[in-house]
């Protein structure tokens, strides 16, 4: 389990201006991470995840027979900074029955139709499930943001001064929602770095295997990277609160970011309490008939 004092590091508390610059996009994430070097940290890191993954392998049961709360993770991010890696890793041990991912893609003629949250409310996880959102309607103030011509047909008067300001309240009051009605919200934007970036890319382009990884559009959304820190910067000051935090984490070595996501994951999961259903009196007398029928075939 990793300290408290170190989660705090990454952890946008309310209120909170970011600026992406005062977080760390590699595994020296203090003075402390320092002293340890970069070995030892990571062997640290994978006795964490895998810990984490047997938690969350333990809790997920608890989860659904509890019945009382689901979980929606969002994973936020560049390109290539490892969302579907770290999905494939932290969840390795997750029963797939009670397990959801969904990858929103450009919307559709339906979804630009109706509000901006419409298709992700439609993906919300039930109780007792998890949830991932590899991507989500954080779009809709990243993407659009950045490339206005993408937004839906709305009313002129609707896209005053304030248009943004009132969209992150929407996304707010919804998670505020979420939260009251059992579903738990936990955001990460994978902090990765330009540097870190263009090493991935590459790679996409010299291995075989990883050719079908990239995308021209990749690159063209790469040359907008200044106008995407600010809203990520925007975005995640705005809608960083107690009852859906945002957690900056380091992406530039995919281990630090899956031991990171791991254990904020399984710790939160441990600290809801989760238990067995009580069996009633009656209940119980109805299990031992069973038994007794079973044991005189």
């Amino acid at each position: 389990m990793i300290k408290q004092k170190y989660i705090k590091l990454i952890r946008v508390e309310p209120e909170t201006k970011v600026h992406l610059k005062d977080y760390a996009t590699g595994w020296a994430q203090s003075k402390e991470f320092k002293e340890f070097g970069k070995d030892e940290l990571k062997e640290r890191a994978g006795e964490i995840l895998e810990k984490s993954i047997a938690d969350l392998a333990e809790t997920q049961e608890l989860l659904y027979a509890d019945d009382r709360y689901s979980l929606l993770i969002v994973l936020q991010a560049m390109d290539a900074a490892g969302k579907d890696g770290t999905i494939k890793h932290v969840m390795s041990g997750v029963n797939p029955q009670g397990c959801q991912v969904f990858s929103f893609k450009k919307p559709s003629a339906e979804d630009l139709d109706h509000n901006f949250l419409w298709r992700y409310m439609k993906s919300l996880p039930e109780r007792g499930r998890i949830g991932i959102f590899n991507r989500s309607y954080y779009e809709d103030v990243l993407v659009v943001k950045v490339h206005p011509e993408l937004l839906q047909n709305l009313p002129s008067e609707k896209r005053g001064k304030s248009f943004w300001a009132k969209r992150y309240e929407d996304i707010n009051a919804f998670e505020r929602h979420l939260v009251r009605n059992g579903t738990v919200v936990l955001k990460f934007f994978l902090n990765v770095s330009k540097e870190e970036q263009k090493k991935r890319f590459l790679e996409r382009l010299e291995r075989p295997e990883k050719n079908w990884k990239f995308s021209t559009a990749d690159l063209a959304e790469r040359g907008h990277w200044d106008d995407y820190m600010e809203a990520y910067e925007d975005a995640i000051s705005a809608t960083s609160t107690k009852w859906a935090p945002w957690y900056i984490v380091p992406a530039d070595n995919k281990w630090a970011t899956r031991a990171f996501i791991g254990d904020i994951i399984s710790s939160t999961l441990r600290d809801l309490d989760l238990k067995f259903p009580e069996m009633t009196d009656e209940h119980l007398k109805v299990l031992a008939e069973a038994r007794k029928k079973l044991e005189e075939e």
